[in-house]
């Protein structure tokens, strides 16, 4: 019954959003001057029946034509350019009016220039591929950081852990003025930069991370500039935010930031104990990934820890469950010292002490082994992150740019938690670290007007020791010789070395085909060494043989790669052929092997674009990967208090087929926007497990299978009402994996996982006193083995925001959990609140705010998996209230 309600809702919406698409009026045409000369890039906007607000808008392409599409009724449709007379018109549309040809002629504003510029102001105006929105026009003044102003610019999208995507594709990186401080860490800049300064945001499509490939690269990134006003430039300035509750919960954020035309310099520091995650993902900070990015050798090397203690992923927001006490420095500064020299430097330090609180009951049924497990959990990690970068950049000549980046990143973790496992009291230590140098050097000349060559080289050393201790045995029934044993410890060490170097040239021809050819050389190192070891009190009684690894394994892969790129009028198609020759050579102990295989990487992709608003994009590759040195070591390790891993011990090349189709309708500056992605991948050969599954323990190793299959739809709208000033966005999505494992001796067991998500939200885009945000999303887990297991969750969420004036302002937050398959307690309401109040204009103001209201203590979830099921508790940060003030200077 619920798989039909849900079908029905969906062609419901379907059907009703079909109707909105196409039963809009086209209305295009051309726009030219009185010598019949097309104008690029004028504005076309269409306004209400009273002729002030905006309702949608296009621009002018290189030969004059627009096409722009609205609903029937009574508007008006106006006309600009700079240098040229405004022109508007009354626009009557109406029904079974499917097009509409307007053709307009625009003369000449002789008026003086300085009073052009003033009336030609507008709130959004395209150059070639940057599109610039002036921000005064879409404020209401209840911005604090980046993050809040980048929220009410249309097209943009931040996600619940601020990641910017115009349209649905992320960002490449968030400049100001121009430079970037921060690359795929832009969440720092984000997250804790205040808004007030900023006047405009660029959205630069097309986006090349190397000036002198703009033009020559097939490029379809996007950035974005943050572009300040005067008073805010070539001076200090910033803000200090100050927040205390009586109930030792805090908050103080402080900018400092002086933005010349030569120097730039942007420090921040932040400390709070409410939950507030200020860095997002770091990692984006210190291993930026860009895949397919000219001169991005390197990028996917990173090594991997055996263990780790770190709070579990919740269904909640994670600042409920975020104990943290997190203290962050961030030094930035960018220097100019000639036209050719550019220099970057940053200083990253994260300190932050967080606890989490659990308490779960397991219940596995698998291949006649049923048992209950119960956890009473309790973790605290203390994390100490400290990382360097410094870029030269050095523009040799106009064609010509040498550019050295130098990284160093030291953590330093200490993680314990405090564990109540059927009723025995056991405590965990993890002691780790993490030490990375990276150096890259890329020189490019073009030396040609379309034509690059490309010299990149890179090495890499990164370290991880690990120091594991429990103070309980529970492995009696592994170990019967060492039943006096009662604590365990393992040491482990995965040291990587990478070099690599890859010269890369890039041709566009004079029909815009473009021809791609790489050869490059990458060398890996991978030492691997655990020492699995167990204790009477302080004295070792047993190494146990099986459980203790030495494994070196040495990758160099000689390659060449080639793409090609033609383009027959809307029709685009992509050939790629990589070829790879890998010399391998693996030591297990005492063992010593060798390998030396061949193969190649083709791919296929056609691109269709059918008019400016239908755009079609499809791939398929064939590709053959080689094994991790996390597959191959031979003996067991501890990956956890009760469970054990092993690999495969000996060399794999894995093969993998993917299929990805892509459908767009309109763009994402339309007022009608739709989106549709398909993924199909097919492992012909993967990396599965044979696991013996006990009360105590588990032990699992890993087994080479054939056959995995994974298919993901996903599918997005967005929908402007005029009539009620508000935008829909609504989002279906549907993922089905099919793989095979051993458990318990059992016959290979074949396990279907699908997943489905629906939601939908409104957001208002009133000018006056009040604006709304609310939206439910609905997430349907099933997976299917011998036995059946779903269940169905929602989250719904109710903001409102009210700016009373100029000086007071208020917004409200409602959420609602609903977590399916919980007989009781399984509905949660969450309430809070943020009101400020400007005491003197742009430099004072007080606020106050308020976090679950209801003091909702602890929540429950369930959750399935291929052996069992599970509930558990969490415990949320209490009800507090925050009495805040900001300063700005």
């Amino acid at each position: 019954m619920g798989r039909i309600k849900r079908r029905l809702i969906f062609f419901i919406l379907v059907f009703f959003f079909s109707k909105i698409s196409f039963s809009q009026t086209k209305i295009y045409g051309k726009v030219i001057d009185k010598n019949k000369t097309p104008i690029i890039s004028s504005s076309i906007t269409i306004k209400d029946s009273l002729n002030t607000s905006i309702l949608t808008y296009t621009f002018s392409d290189e030969n004059g034509n627009y096409t722009i599409s609205n609903n029937t009724g009574n508007f008006y449709i106006s006309f600009s350019s700079l240098g040229f007379k405004n022109k508007t018109f009354p626009l009557n549309l109406k029904k079974n009016q499917n097009e509409l040809n307007i053709d307009v002629v625009l003369d000449e504003d002789l008026t003086p220039l300085d009073e052009v510029i003033i009336k030609a102001e507008r709130s959004i105006s395209i150059r070639n591929d940057t599109i610039n929105f002036k921000t005064k026009y879409f404020v209401n003044g209840t911005e604090q950081t980046v993050e809040d102003l980048l929220k009410k610019i249309p097209g943009l999208n931040i996600d619940g852990q601020g990641t910017i995507k115009v349209g649905n594709q992320e960002i490449e990186k968030l400049m100001v003025d121009g430079d970037d401080l921060f690359e795929k860490g832009y969440k720092i800049l984000s997250k804790n930069m205040p808004a007030y300064p900023i006047e405009e945001v660029e959205v630069l499509k097309n986006y090349s991370n190397n000036r002198l490939l703009k033009g020559v690269e097939e490029s379809d990134k996007v950035a974005l500039n943050l572009k300040l006003n005067e008073k805010s430039k070539r001076l200090w300035f910033g803000n200090v935010e100050v927040g205390i509750s009586d109930n030792n919960f805090y908050e103080l954020k402080g900018n400092l930031m002086n933005f010349g035309k030569k120097n730039k310099y942007y420090f921040l520091t932040t400390l709070n104990s409410i939950g507030y995650d200020a860095t997002g993902d770091i990692e984006q900070l210190i291993r930026p990934y860009r895949r397919n990015e000219p001169a991005s050798i390197g990028d996917n090397q990173s090594i991997n820890s055996l263990l780790n203690l770190s709070a579990s992923n919740t269904s909640f927001k994670k600042s409920r469950t975020n104990f943290n006490n997190a203290e962050l420095a961030s030094l930035n500064a960018i220097f100019n010292p000639s036209e050719k020299l550019k220099i970057k430097t940053l200083g990253f330090f994260n300190w932050d002490e967080t606890n989490f609180f659990r308490n779960s009951l397991d219940f596995t049924n698998v291949n006649g082994t049923t048992f209950t497990n119960t956890e009473n959990y309790q973790l605290r990690n203390k994390n100490r992150v400290s990382f360097g970068k410094l870029d030269f950049t050095y523009n040799i000549s106009k064609t010509k740019m040498l550019e050295a980046i130098t990284k160093y990143n030291n953590g330093e973790f200490n993680d314990t938690s405090n564990l109540v496992f059927n009723g025995n009291a056991t405590i965990e230590n993890l002691q780790h670290q993490n030490i990375l140098f990276d150096q890259k050097i890329n020189y490019t000349n073009k030396f040609k007007d379309k034509k690059v060559f490309l010299l990149t080289g890179r090495y890499i050393d990164e370290e991880t020791p690990q120091n594991y201790a429990i103070n309980q045995f529970f492995y009696q029934d592994l170990f019967p010789n060492s039943s006096n044993a009662n604590n365990v410890k393992q040491q482990s060490s995965n040291k990587m070395q990478f070099a690599g170097i890859n010269a890369h040239v890039l041709d566009r021809k004079e029909n815009d085909d473009l021809l791609e050819l790489q050869i490059g050389n990458e060398y890996r190192k991978d030492r691997l060494s655990t020492l699995f070891s167990l204790f009477e009190n302080n004295t070792l009684i047993d190494a146990p043989e099986g459980y203790q690894n030495q494994t070196t394994y040495q990758v160099n892969d000689l390659y060449f790669k080639s793409k090609y790129r033609i383009k027959i009028n809307d029709f685009a198609l992509v050939g790629k052929l990589d070829l790879h020759q890998l010399f391998n050579n693996l030591q297990n102990g005492l063992f010593s092997n060798n390998q030396n295989p061949f193969f190649i990487n083709p791919s296929i992709g056609l691109d269709w674009k059918i008019n400016d608003n239908n755009k079609v994009t499809s791939s398929y590759s064939y590709n053959t990967t080689n094994s991790k040195v996390l597959d191959l070591y031979s003996d067991f390790v501890l990956t956890g208090f009760r469970s054990f891993s092993k690999g495969i011990s000996g060399f794999n090349q894995l093969d993998a087929s993917s299929m990805v189709i892509n459908y767009q309708l309109g763009n994402w500056t339309d007022r009608f926007f739709t989106n549709i992605f398909v993924l199909y991948s097919k492992n012909h050969d993967f990396f599965s497990t044979n696991t013996i599954i006990e009360q105590n323990y588990t032990q699992s190793e890993k087994i080479l299978i054939k056959d995995r299959a994974f298919l993901s739809v996903n599918s997005n709208l967005d929908y402007y009402f005029k009539f009620i000033s508000s935008n829909l966005k609504l989002d279906l999505g549907f993922a089905k994996s099919e793989y095979k494992n051993i458990v318990n001796n059992s016959n290979l067991r074949e396990i279907v996982s699908k997943n489905y998500n629906y939601g939908l939200e409104f957001r208002s885009a009133f000018k006056g006193l009040f604006n709304y945000h609310i939206g439910t999303e609905w997430t349907t887990t099933e997976i299917e083995t011998t036995i059946k297991n779903s269940f169905t969750n929602n989250n719904s969420f109710l903001d409102l925001s009210f700016v009373f004036n100029e000086k007071f302002d208020f917004q409200l937050q409602s959420e609602r959990y609903f977590f399916g398959n919980l007989d009781t307690n399984n509905t949660y309401y969450f309430l809070d609140f943020d009101a400020r109040y400007k005491l003197t204009k742009n430099k004072m103001t007080l606020g106050l705010t308020g976090k679950n209201l209801f003091n909702t203590k602890t929540f429950r979830n369930f959750s399935i998996s291929d052996i069992g099921t599970s509930t558990t508790e969490y415990r949320l940060l209490p009800r507090f209230i925050l009495l805040k003030m900001e300063y700005r200077f």
